[in-house]
This record gives structure tokens, C-alpha cells and sequence, in this order.
């Protein structure tokens, strides 16, 4: 059914934090929904939520168990800038459709701050400013037309001569583009309270439970566990992150290994507002702070998908991310604390792909690529809900899947 991946290795930050648990059930017999989620990640548990609290009846399964996929490997930089620059994305797919999957994504994150309010979810919360600086892709000028471009979608953006930048922020660097905003978060007590706000709603959660055969018609879809039940529902959404099922047409993504960092707790060290930072370089650098003053910078990516190889890396790619943090902030204790890896999906656009698939209008994806995976999830928990309500988003067309 799936290509399985070790989408982790190393220890993430957020294992130094206790987050709810989140009971599981026993697969122990057929049983019956109107919606079933494969995957108890974050693009799962969002699913989850948003549906039960349509009243539908919700079914998840994960062969793992939830939290224990590439959601505990995010470094949760909830930033609505998606991968791919307004100008840049502007020529990939047209001026106004970039526009408007920038906008989406800048709702987006205004939504997801509201469901979090709105549940009461305790996950480290914290808006913030970010900055994106100047680097060996996009120098000062760059930035400065694309702060434009961001002002004329209606979207805030200021450019920061490198003097500001430097009185403000303390960092030396040509300039940078300030937004507002942002959130940062704990995404392991993010999901684990939106499965919990779900069970709440008597969805039900089954783990350890795999998926191992698919049927679909138009009246809905059965699923056979390698357990042995099978589960009827209405609707099936594949929220299995970078692991494809079969059934999912092959799209032009890749899937490459990243590597992140986190210090010891310093919060007297901590920059101005600790906004965080994306340089505009290849590869790509981006640091953020945790609540109680840990810093945590990822990159490094390489283009392969060898779990062997990529664990072998990490002390190599620890040390150079320590390296390039220390350039940014000179007095900052740098060394990591936690050092980890991981495997996530990218393609071109860094769009994300949401919606039925073709030719099986009762199986839905959630396909999250890129840096902005959890704005993502949220999106799709908006387009996919919609469309089982039978209505639709007014975005749906922008994250389809194409012929």
C-alpha cells in the first residue's frame, strides 16, 4: 500500500516537554463511520476536529500511534510565507493566483490562532514578528520589490535597511523583510489537544491500526486493516504526511532530509522580540525561540531519502548549524541540546496539494509540502470539510490536484 519511511532519528526539543496524552482504542472489529482519517498527525488530528465539529461521526487510525510521525520532528515555524517568494511563485502559477495562496495562507493563520482560543488548547503559543533576510538568493533589492509585492496583495511587509536592522534587531546582515503576526508553538501539544477536543466529540482513535487495502464506489469506501477489521465510512482522508499510499497519483515532489538544533535555555540572550528568521540562501537557514528561551535553527537540507545516511549526518549538520547561528547572534551559547533530523516533502511551487483524488471522489489527500505544513493542515481541514459537507472552498481549485 505504502512506501514506508523512518521519517525521524535523533531527539526533538519537544521531547523535553510533557504533552496530554491521547487514549487509543483496539481495532478489534468491523466498524462504521462517516469519515475515516489514516494518520493521527497534525493534518489528522486538524481533520479530526473540524469534522466532529460538524457533528459527522470520525474514525482515525495510525500505524504508529499519534504524535510519532514527522509532527514531533517540526520545529513549528507557523508562519503564513510560504516557501516559494511572492515574485518568485507569482511566475511559477500567475500574479493572481500567488496572490491569493498567499492571502489563504495569511487567513489561515489567523484561523488557527482563533481554533486555539477557541479549544483552549495550551500548546506554548506565542505570536511574533519574523524576519526574512537577506541572502545569497535574494539580496536587499530583492526584498524590497518583494515587500512590494506583498503590500500590493494586501498583505503588510516592511523592508528594514540594514541600520534598522541592526539597531533593533541586532543583526548585521543587507536587510530584511519585518511581518507580523506568525505563531509559535509546541506542535506535539497542538495535536494532541485537537485529538483530544476531537475524542471530546466521540471521534474515535485506533492505534496501533494499518491500512493495507482500499475499495471505493460512489456510495463510499471500505478499508482493510493488516489487523483484520475492515472500517465502512463515507469518506476516507489520507493525512499519511510524506509515506504515500498507492492510491495517491504520483505528483512532481520529492522527499529530502533536513536537520534541526536546539540550545540550552538562555532567556536573557534572546534577540528583540525573538522574532523569527528565514535567510533567503541556498541552503536555507531559519531560527525561532521557544517560550522559555531554547533557540532552535534548522537547514541543511540535502536532496536524498536514505535513512542510513541521513542519521549519519546529524553530528556533521549539528555542528554547522551551531556555526551559522553563532555568525547571526555572536553571543549566544550555540551549542545543541537536542539535535535531530528528518524527512519531509517538497515540490516546486511549495504549495500544498489538497483534495479528492482523481477519479475517487470519495478519497481525499492532505499533502502538506514544504515549510509551512501546519498552515497547510489547517487549510486543508477548511477545503476538505467543505467539500464533505457537500459545498466548496472558493480555494479549492488553487491546491487541486491537476489533470
Amino acid at each position: 500500500m505504502q512506501r514506508k519511511l523512518d521519517l525521524r532519528s535523533g531527539t526533538p526539543v519537544w521531547s523535553a516537554y510533557r504533552s496530554p496524552s491521547v487514549p487509543m482504542g483496539r481495532l478489534a472489529r468491523d466498524v462504521k463511520s462517516d469519515v475515516l482519517i489514516v494518520g493521527m498527525g497534525i493534518s489528522g488530528a486538524m481533520m479530526a476536529e473540524a469534522l466532529t465539529r460538524d457533528a459527522l461521526s470520525v474514525i482515525c487510525i495510525d500505524r504508529r500511534g499519534p504524535l510519532q510521525g514527522s509532527t514531533a520532528a517540526t520545529t513549528a515555524l507557523v508562519q503564513f510565507e510560504i516557501d516559494q517568494p511572492l515574485t518568485k511563485l507569482s511566475k511559477m502559477i500567475g500574479g493572481a493566483a500567488a496572490q491569493q495562496a498567499w492571502r489563504r495562507s495569511r487567513l489561515a493563520v489567523i484561523n488557527l490562532e482563533g481554533r486555539i482560543a477557541e479549544l483552549c488548547i495550551r500548546c506554548s503559543q506565542v505570536s511574533t514578528q519574523s524576519l526574512y533576510l537577506a541572502g545569497t538568493t535574494l539580496g536587499p533589492m530583492d526584498l524590497r520589490k518583494e515587500a512590494e509585492a506583498r503590500r500590493r496583495a494586501g498583505i503588510g511587509a516592511s523592508f528594514l535597511i540594514r541600520a534598522r536592522l541592526r539597531d533593533e534587531f541586532g543583526i548585521d546582515r543587507g536587510g530584511a523583510i519585518l511581518s507580523h503576526d506568525n505563531l509559535a508553538l509546541d506542535p506535539r501539544k497542538l495535536t494532541a489537544g485537537l485529538l483530544l477536543a476531537a475524542l471530546n466529540k466521540k471521534a474515535r482513535l485506533y492505534a496501533p491500526a494499518e491500512a493495507m487495502a482500499i475499495e471505493d464506489n460512489r456510495l463510499g469506501v471500505v478499508v482493510v486493516t493488516r489487523q483484520g477489521p475492515t472500517i465502512t465510512a463515507r469518506h476516507l482522508i489520507l493525512t499519511t504526511g510524506y509515506e504515500l499510499l498507492d492510491v495517491v497519483p504520483a505528483v512532481s515532489h520529492k522527499v529530502i532530509s533536513t536537520w534541526a538544533i536546539a540550545t540550552r535555555q538562555q532567556p536573557a540572550k534572546i534577540w528583540p522580540g525573538a522574532a523569527m528568521i528565514w535567510e533567503a540562501s541556498d541552503p536555507y537557514l531559519y531560527v525561532r525561540a521557544t517560550a522559555d528561551g531554547r533557540v532552535i535553527c534548522g537547514g541543511e537540507d540535502e536532496d536524498f531519502t536514505d535513512e542510513e545516511r541521513r542519521n549519519a549526518l546529524t553530528d556533521k549538520k549539528a555542528a554547522q548549524l551551531s556555526n551559522k547561528l553563532k555568525r547571526i547572534f555572536p553571543l549566544l551559547d550555540t551549542k545543541a541540546e537536542f539535535a535531530w533530523s528528518g524527512s519531509f516533502g517538497a515540490i516546486g511551487t511549495g504549495l500544498p496539494i489538497i483534495g479528492a483524488l482523481p477519479d475517487h471522489p470519495r478519497i481525499h489527500a492532505v499533502m502538506g509540502y514544504g515549510g509551512n505544513g501546519i498552515l497547510f493542515s489547517q487549510i486543508a481541514s477548511e477545503v476538505v470539510s467543505a467539500s464533505i459537507k457537500g459545498g466548496e472552498d472558493t480555494d479549492a481549485d488553487l491546491f487541486a490536484f491537476k489533470a
